[in-house]
C-alpha cells in the first residue's frame, strides 16, 4: 500500500455503500490515507440469485482489514463509532442516507457529489444530467449540512460531456475526476468554504420505472439523451410487436424531411454497422443494440437476421395501449 503524498495525520471515517463509493474507498486506501473505520448500509440481496451479499464498500473494507459498521441508527451507534475511533473528518460518497444531528456535529463531514452543485441535488445527478442534454457537468466536494446537498462548497471540478456519452462512460469520468479532487481536498484540508447560490438549484430525483420508458414522439435528440442516460444499466424500455425490449447505443441523428411520413418509432432501416434507424417526432436516430427478455443485447442487424426485427415494425412507449404491427 503506497503512502506517497498522502496525509497520514488525518484520521478518516468513510461512509458509502455502492460500487461507485467502493472505488473511492479503494483509491484512498491505495494512496495510503488513514481510514480508521467505515460505515455502510445494510447488506441486501444482489445478483440473479438474490443472495444476501455485503455492500461493495463493505467488501473493500474487509479486504483491507478496516473496521466496518452497518448501524441502523447513526445518532446512537454512529456517535459511538466516532467516540471509539476518534476520526478527524468524515468522507461521504453515495452513502444513501441523510446525516442528522447530533451525529453530524460530532466531526466535519464532507460529501463527494456527482454534479456541479447547486445543480442536480439529489439521488440521480448523472442520469438527470444526461437526460437534460447537459454539455458540462462536474464533481463537487461540500461540507454536509442537514439539508439535501445544500452545504457550503469546498472544491469543484467541471468537465465536458460528449454528445453521445453514456451513463457508463460518465460514471468512469466521475470516479477519475472525483478521486483526483478528493485527493487534492485532503492534501489541502482545511479548505475555505463558499456558500452555494441557492437561486440556481435544480434537483435529480431518484429513478423510477416510468423514467425508463422511451417515447419516440419526442425529437431525436431527446430520445438519444433518454437512452444514453440509462446505458448500460438499467436500459430504457419500449414495446416492439407486443414484447418489451431494451435499447442501447444511441448516437447518430439523421435529418430528412421524408421521415415525417412515418409514425414515430418506425424502424425504417437496419444496418450492420449503425444498427436500426428509428423515426422520432423530429428527425431519426440510429440505435445500435436491442435486448429481448431473458437474452443478452444484440445488434439490430443480428436481430433482423434472427427474424426478431424488420423494417416497418414500430417501437412504442410501454405505457401506451398496445398497437397493431405496422
Amino acid at each position: 500500500m503506497s503512502s506517497k503524498n498522502a496525509r497520514n495525520d488525518l484520521r478518516i471515517l468513510f461512509l458509502g455503500t455502492p460500487e461507485f463509493a467502493a472505488r473511492y474507498l479503494e483509491f484512498l486506501l491505495e494512496k495510503g490515507y488513514n481510514v480508521v473505520a467505515v460505515i455502510s448500509q445494510a447488506d441486501k440481496p444482489r445478483g440473479r440469485g438474490q443472495k444476501l451479499l455485503p455492500t461493495p464498500v463493505k467488501e473493500v473494507a474487509l479486504k483491507h482489514n478496516i473496521p466496518v459498521f452497518q448501524p441502523k441508527s447513526l445518532v446512537k451507534e454512529g456517535t459511538e463509532i466516532i467516540e471509539k475511533y476518534k476520526p478527524d473528518i468524515g468522507i461521504v460518497v453515495a452513502y444513501g442516507r441523510l446525516l442528522k444531528k447530533p451525529f453530524l456535529d460530532a466531526i466535519p463531514f464532507y460529501n463527494v457529489h456527482a454534479s456541479l452543485l447547486p445543480r442536480y441535488r439529489g439521488a440521480a445527478p448523472m442520469q438527470r444530467c444526461l437526460e437534460a442534454g447537459e454539455k458540462i457537468t462536474g464533481v463537487t466536494i461540500f461540507k454536509i449540512s442537514e439539508g439535501m446537498d445544500d452545504g457550503d462548497i469546498a472544491l469543484q471540478k467541471p468537465f465536458e460531456i460528449g454528445e453521445c456519452e453514456t451513463l457508463g462512460e460518465l460514471y468512469e469520468k466521475m470516479i477519475n475526476y472525483g478521486t483526483e479532487l478528493l485527493d487534492e481536498f485532503l492534501k489541502r484540508y482545511p479548505v475555505p468554504l463558499v456558500p452555494q447560490d441557492h437561486s440556481q438549484t435544480s434537483y435529480a430525483p431518484k429513478i423510477d420505472k416510468n423514467d425508463l420508458h422511451v417515447d419516440f414522439s419526442m425529437p431525436a435528440e431527446m430520445v438519444r439523451n433518454k437512452i444514453r442516460a440509462y446505458d448500460p444499466v438499467p436500459g430504457v424500455r419500449a414495446r416492439l410487436n407486443g414484447t418489451e425490449v431494451k435499447l442501447f447505443g444511441a448516437c447518430v441523428i439523421e435529418q430528412n424531411d421524408e421521415y415525417s411520413a412515418y409514425k414515430p418509432g418506425t424502424i425504417i432501416s437496419v444496418d450492420k454497422s449503425n444498427g436500426g434507424l428509428i423515426v422520432c417526432g423530429k428527425d431519426a436516430l440510429w440505435i445500435k443494440y436491442i435486448q429481448f427478455p431473458g437474452k443478452s443485447k444484440i445488434g439490430f442487424s443480428d436481430a433482423k437476421n434472427g427474424g426478431l426485427v424488420r423494417e416497418g415494425m414500430r417501437l412504442e412507449r410501454i405505457d401506451q395501449a398496445p398497437c397493431c404491427e405496422r
